[in-house]
């Protein structure tokens, strides 16, 4: 070093102009090593080790504003900003600040035509002598009340972990207040040095997360295995029972709840939520998307940026403050209040680049933004349940499959025996009663099948009719399968009381029903009725068997949390088409009561 040192002040012109002696040249070099360049090495390494030693374990935002703190600092600066590239968005996006917090800096500047973008697309460092002279700084108003009149723009660089692309770029900006300052080479590469040592950090941070990430994603893959291992198969209750713990370090969810769109984009329907008594959307309801501004800025997209009340980032709409951001209701504003809810996040899922399903989360603690792991996190939590609802629903579908399966079974059986007859005659009109139960069961089995390939719809439909229609259906299996002591009371209905739901969801809620009323009735026999009748603006239908239910059974019935399919088929098709359900015992007897809304035939 010193050899070096010395032959370089040999050919300086400066130094050349001295005329110095070798000597004189020796003692220079010295002193600039000895009483310079140590020091600022020394004091270079220390703050080298200060940036690197920032725990990676903080949040993004939290890093960045400390390092802009310390290369204000080490750089006698004023001030520091810190932006980073969204590729969404194609912007600048400001992540940090130090000593430019007083005063509203604006959250997002254009990729191109500006400083930062430069930086980022040239990955050089810019030296700006006169912000108030340069076309490329748009703010100038902002920087003038401040004092600051030049800076330095030096990039900031993440590497890719799998290729040799760059996954975060941006652009660290150094404030000072001297106008038309002459940024010297060493200034420069001091400031560079230590933005790379910011990159470090930041570098270590993801490798952390990254190690995080997946072994949050092999609790919750384990956990999912595990409960689909279980003969009950899997219901999405429990399954946001065990998953939503999960997200404690993420958030503190008061609610999680997973919509689907439909193909056209217009509507969004509320597939399933927990808990069920802290949500704002009704269970099972489609909403129109246009009225409700959260869901279609979350899946339409809006002016990215970190706003007062609100974050819009490409990947998730975070509500940092409902009671005053333009994207709530009224309606909503009452429900947040009422559970001190301090925060929403809605993150969408997509299927080939296009939204096709939604989470929601209310959270009790205030965010103010969301890792890209975090919501990698959500995203992949949101992708699993979805895979649940889709095998719970599968699920729905195999147990329906019984009911009619067995009555067509037994009839069939009964039906092949009268044909041993000698006389078929006359059992001519018991074999027609069979075959056309036989044939209404086969439809309903292709019913159920449309329901699983999605073809089912809501139509207008007798709820009367439909009920004592499954009723004898169910009586007649009585009679076959041999429950001599089971008596069936005549059906009492009104006439024409219509309801709009699905045909096959309907069907599947009555054969439940009965199936249910029938098995609970006790070993020494008893009996089995059915009422239907209008009350007020709803239809009212009571299945009463013989046999008293358990309190504790009845409230867990209502709340749609028992272990078996039948009664949480019932509730959520109660919850969906805006009924009510009710459970009681009178006279050692189990009465369940459904309300369904009424509706009016439509003149042709």
């Amino acid at each position: 070093m010193e050899e070096k040192l010395e032959e370089f002040l040999i050919h300086h012109p400066f130094t050349c102009k001295l005329r110095l002696d070798e000597e004189e040249r020796h003692r220079l070099a010295s002193i600039i090593e000895e009483d310079y360049l140590t020091s600022f090495i020394s004091a270079v390494i220390h703050e080298s080790e200060k940036i690197m030693a920032i725990d990676p374990s903080l949040p993004r935002q939290e890093i960045l504003k400390l390092a802009a703190a310390m290369l204000v600092k080490n750089l006698n600066a004023q001030a520091a900003s810190i932006r980073l590239f969204d590729p969404d968005s194609h912007r600048m996006l400001s992540s940090a600040t130090c000593n430019m917090d007083d005063y509203h800096r604006r959250s997002t500047i254009p990729f191109k035509d500006s400083i930062a973008g430069d930086v980022v697309r040239g990955n050089r460092s810019i030296p700006v002598p006169s912000i108030l002279k340069n076309p490329l700084y748009r703010s100038k108003e902002i920087v003038k009340k401040k004092g600051l009149h030049s800076l330095l723009a030096v990039p900031l660089r993440i590497p890719q972990f799998i290729d040799d692309t760059w996954d975060l770029l941006g652009s660290i900006q150094i404030y000072y207040r001297e106008d038309n300052r002459r940024f010297k080479d060493l200034e420069i590469i001091h400031a560079e040095l230590l933005a790379r040592r910011v990159s470090f950090v930041l570098a270590k941070k993801k490798i952390i997360d990254l190690h995080r990430l997946n072994r949050r994603k092999e609790t919750i893959s384990d956990k999912i295995f595990i409960k689909l291992s279980n003969r009950e198969g899997i219901k999405l209750k429990d399954l946001f029972m065990l998953l939503i713990p999960e997200l404690r370090e993420v958030l503190a969810v008061r609610n999680c709840s997973l919509f689907t769109l439909s193909r056209d984009q217009q509507h969004i329907h509320l597939e399933a939520s927990y808990p069920t008594d802290i949500t704002y959307h009704e269970p099972g309801y489609t909403f129109t998307l246009a009225n409700h501004p959260y869901f279609l800025t979350t899946i339409k997209g809006g002016a990215y940026g970190d706003y007062p009340h609100e974050r819009i980032h490409p990947t998730y709409l975070l509500i940092k403050d409902p009671l005053h951001s333009k994207l709530t209701s009224p309606g909503l504003i009452k429900f947040v209040k009422k559970h001190r809810i301090n925060s929403i996040l809605l993150v969408p899922l997509k299927v080939n680049d296009t939204v096709r399903h939604l989470l929601t989360f209310f959270g009790s603690d205030r965010k103010q933004s969301f890792s890209d792991d975090e919501i990698e996190l959500l995203v992949f939590l949101g992708k699993e349940v979805m895979k649940a609802s889709r095998l719970e629903f599968l699920g729905d579908m195999l147990h329906d499959f019984k009911n009619p399966a067995v009555a067509v079974a037994g009839l069939a059986a009964r039906a092949r025996k009268l044909l041993d007859e000698e006389d078929l005659n006359s059992v001519r009109d018991k074999l027609t009663t069979l075959l056309e139960v036989v044939a209404s069961e086969s439809e309903r089995l292709q019913d159920v099948a449309l329901t699983i390939t999605g073809e089912g719809h809501e139509s207008l439909i007798d709820l009367g009719k439909i009920a004592t229609e499954r009723y004898h259906l169910n009586e007649a299996v009585i009679q076959e399968s041999g429950h001599a002591g089971i008596i069936t009371k005549p059906v009492e209905t009104e006439e024409e009381m219509l309801v709009l739901c699905s045909r096959a969801g309907l069907i599947r809620v009555m054969d439940n029903l009965l199936n249910n009323a029938t098995k609970a009735i006790p070993a020494q026999g008893g009996v089995l009725s059915l009422r239907c009748r209008r009350e007020r603006e709803m239809v009212r239908l009571e299945l009463q068997n013989s046999g008293a239910m358990d309190q504790a059974m009845i409230e867990n019935i209502k709340r749609g949390e028992v272990k078996g399919r039948g009664f949480n088929i019932i509730h959520r098709f109660i919850q969906a088409n805006h009924g009510a359900l009710d459970i009681k015992v009178k006279n050692h007897s189990t009465v369940v009561i459904i309300h369904l809304p009424l509706q009016k035939r439509t003149p042709s």
